[in-house]
């Protein structure tokens, strides 16, 4: 197959039928019977220790909503590059945002009820005045809510604007739920070349904003959520130290993701080997742009030899933390970044899947030592054990759902971009009223 720019140009009533079959019901099962133990684990660890059972919440919380948030960022940086080679796989991705309403929700209990079992700065008020301000929780709480609650919005904004543009040129279908929000999209749609090109040009702002609010929203909530766990370590470099991390879970994720979407749907003639060979790409160089990132940070405390610095790295290459911290460093750089160096790892399949899934594992340990350590101190052992385990497989479960309701909802291809006749016009933007170019300088 071939066509424009590097999505195959397969027939549309043909990509419908893709877009539409039904995923397995066992998937949506599982999720939610995963979700189900993982609540009553926590509501029974809340009972019994709730120090521990907050803290898994919170470290579970950072690692599914920063790879949610970075999926609807990496969305954004496709409309804002115009990035034609993802078109076959960019919904998949979408479908990420569908989480974040109930991170949001997650957010407030966190700082209703879990936030004295978190934070220092929530049961002891700091001696330095500026910190004293900046942690107020009158000061933190609103501005925290605020920023992501904006992300949140920005985001559900882009993805409904995508979906639409596919919804409204194609048959009724998918699940019950959103039968009436499906409809909404349809109201007042209007001729297909000019819905293709009204809705590009308000992505095109969209995804700006999206972008830019990714990165202010997510180094607010790096230093507020994860950085004053330690009220004495303060870094410039964290907060965008710790969302790139997100992206690099987000890539990752998008890999599985796909591999399983084409051998549910039988599509291995639209997920081609290409694309895979792409993601790898990506995947390989954000694995070694978080490697810089974190050998610079280590790098810069270690040159300053400051206690303020020097203490939170010391902290976590002691025991009981060394052997997570090594582990991490193994699964989320070493592993990946030598494997996904061949061209090979990044076609074959079974490698791709196995550098990814070790790539998140690591990532979540990261999650983990930047929680506990900070928190605990040097302690005999680490608290790590199957209640950790099982609210995060409860979060993975309500990720789950929250996915499968969405893909099931919508279209899930890009069917305009894909198979439209004006589809490359987009590549150059045109004024959505009167359908003419614009010139270079607009």
């Amino acid at each position: 197959m071939s066509g424009h720019g590097d999505a195959p140009a397969m027939a549309r009533d043909e990509l419908t039928t893709l877009a539409w079959r039904p995923a397995p019901p066992r998937a949506k099962l599982v999720a939610a019977a995963v979700a189900a133990i993982g609540l009553i684990v926590f509501l029974a660890t809340a009972l019994v220790d709730p120090d521990r059972a907050w803290r898994a919440f919170h470290m579970n919380w950072l690692f599914f909503t920063v790879i949610s948030s970075a999926g609807v960022a990496f969305v954004a940086v496709q409309r804002i590059t115009t990035a034609r080679w993802s078109r076959a796989l960019v919904r998949l991705i979408e479908g990420y945002v569908a989480f974040l309403p109930i991170a949001f929700i997650g957010l407030i209990l966190i700082f209703t009820f879990g936030r004295v079992h978190i934070f220092p700065w929530a049961t002891v008020r700091p001696l330095i005045p500026e910190k004293r301000l900046y942690l107020d929780p009158a000061f933190l709480i609103p501005r925290d809510l605020i920023a992501f609650g904006i992300f949140v919005v920005l985001s559900l904004w882009l993805i409904y604007t995508s979906v639409r543009l596919d919804v409204g040129i194609l048959p009724e279908g998918g699940a019950a739920w959103a039968r009436r929000l499906r409809e909404r999209m349809r109201a007042g749609f209007g001729e297909e070349r000019r819905e293709l090109h009204s809705t590009h040009s308000l992505q095109g702002k969209l995804a700006v904003f999206v972008v830019l609010t990714f990165g202010y929203c997510w180094s607010l909530l790096a230093f507020d959520l994860s950085m004053t766990l330690d009220g004495h370590f303060q870094s410039t470099l964290y907060g965008w130290w710790s969302f790139m991390t997100g992206w690099v879970g987000a890539l990752m994720l998008l890999a599985l993701v796909v591999v399983w979407w084409r051998w549910q749907l039988g599509a291995e003639s639209l997920l081609e080997d290409k694309h895979f060979h792409d993601l790898g790409m990506l995947c390989f160089a954000f694995t070694a742009f978080w490697g810089y990132l974190t050998f610079g940070q280590y790098l810069v405390n270690w040159f300053g030899n400051l206690g303020a610095e020097t203490h939170w790295q010391r902290l976590h290459l002691v025991k009981p933390w060394l052997p997570f911290t090594m582990a991490m460093v193994f699964l989320l750089f070493v592993l990946p970044f030598f494997g996904l160096v061949s061209r090979a790892a990044k076609s074959l399949l079974p490698t791709f899947i196995a550098f990814a899934f070790a790539s998140l594992v690591g990532l979540w340990m990261l999650r983990y030592i930047e929680v506990y350590p900070p928190i605990h101190g040097i302690v005999e052992k680490a608290p790590f054990g199957i209640w950790e385990i099982a609210i995060t497989l409860g979060f993975l479960g309500i990720w789950g759902a929250c996915y499968a309701a969405f893909m099931n909802a919508f279209p899930r291809m890009r069917v305009t971009l894909m198979t439209s006749e004006f589809r490359d016009e987009v590549q150059i933007p045109v004024n959505p009223k009167t359908m003419e170019p614009l010139p270079a300088h607009e």
